[in-house]
């Protein structure tokens, strides 16, 4: 005996449509607060400036929302997800910039590398770097006393005769490494060592600053917003060329750091093809946030770069060639 089949009516799916309302309202929260506090120009408070590192990411759930929209035929729910896709796609071209066009021949190359050893487990992987690599300068973070050891051995004294080093347990530590005659000239006031030095290349007066606020976790967001206006500070303060790199605990689509930049200092990865690149967590290359960066200002041009691994920490360090060019 055959029985007949009855489709689910109005009634039936109205239950359906509902659950895929909520479901993308809910997807559509957390990229909708974001984005607002990216436009608005603010880091806001937890969770909003921890999840504004992971900005880009926040497509996956945007998107997610506008098919559930589109499930429920929520014209609503659709132009906010149209919306807010959108928004979130016009931001992500500011992680790139032409590099500006070198206006007569370099008078140097110089190499610059930042590190952050993960509180001196990536020390090794550092030395190795450097033998590798051959930076000119170099920045490192969370230097401790095995790392003080390492960069006062014969061998790395002979390669960087002139330094900056403070080697202490823990995050505190730090070191400004150089091939060129370095001068120190005080350090920016914060719970972590940022040193500041001068030095000059090929006759050109360089200004140097190490980078390494506070990380932006619950119960620390204070401190991390004044230490990062404590280094906008700081580089208003640079006179002439400057270098400012390492962990900035901050990305592009954070106010803080790119209050930073309004004082005329420019990424380097954006001119190289880098801007999209995660620096942290390593291990992790396809999904993370680019928080370690080498800023510059005045007769500088990026010409290559790349992040490389560092066994032991859980970043990963830049390395940027950049030509330099006489003052005008």
């Amino acid at each position: 005996m055959a029985t007949s089949r009855t489709e689910p009516g109005p009634a039936a799916s109205r239950p359906r449509r509902t659950a895929a309302r909520c479901l993308a309202g809910l997807a559509l929260a957390a990229p909708t607060a974001v984005l607002g506090c990216r436009l608005a120009g603010v880091d806001g408070v937890t969770p909003l400036p921890q999840l504004l590192a992971f900005l880009p990411y926040l497509l996956v759930p945007a998107a997610a929302a506008l098919a559930l929209a589109l499930l429920a035929s929520w014209r609503a729910g659709l132009a906010w997800a149209v919306a807010v896709l959108f928004g979130l796609g016009a931001v992500l071209p500011s992680y790139d910039r032409a590099a500006p066009p070198p206006t007569a021949a370099p008078v140097a190359t110089v190499r610059v590398l930042t590190a952050n050893l993960k509180l001196g487990a990536a020390t090794d992987a550092l030395a190795g770097t450097l033998r590798r690599e051959h930076p000119d300068l170099v920045f490192v973070q969370e230097c401790d006393p095995a790392c003080g050891r390492l960069l006062s051995t014969e061998e790395m004294t002979a390669r960087y005769p002139h330094r900056i080093v403070t080697a202490v347990p823990g995050a505190e530590g730090s070191a400004i490494l150089s091939r060129h005659p370095l001068r120190p000239a005080g350090e920016v006031p914060a719970t972590l060592a940022m040193p500041t030095a001068e030095t000059v290349i090929e006759g050109v007066p360089v200004a140097l600053q190490l980078a390494h606020p506070l990380p932006p976790i619950p119960g620390m967001v204070d401190s991390w917003r004044r230490e990062l206006a404590a280094l906008h500070s700081a580089a208003t303060a640079l006179d002439g060329p400057a270098i400012m790199a390492g962990d900035f605990n901050a990305t592009r689509d954070h106010a803080a750091f790119r209050d930073i930049l309004d004082t005329g200092l420019r990424d380097a990865t954006t001119t190289i093809g880098l801007g999209h690149t995660p620096s942290w967590p390593a291990g992790t290359p396809l999904a993370g946030a680019q928080i370690d960066h080498i800023l510059i200002r005045g007769p500088f041009r990026p010409a290559s770069g790349e992040f490389v691994d560092l066994p032991g920490s859980d970043h990963r360090a830049l390395l940027v060639e950049m030509e330099l060019f006489a003052q005008g």
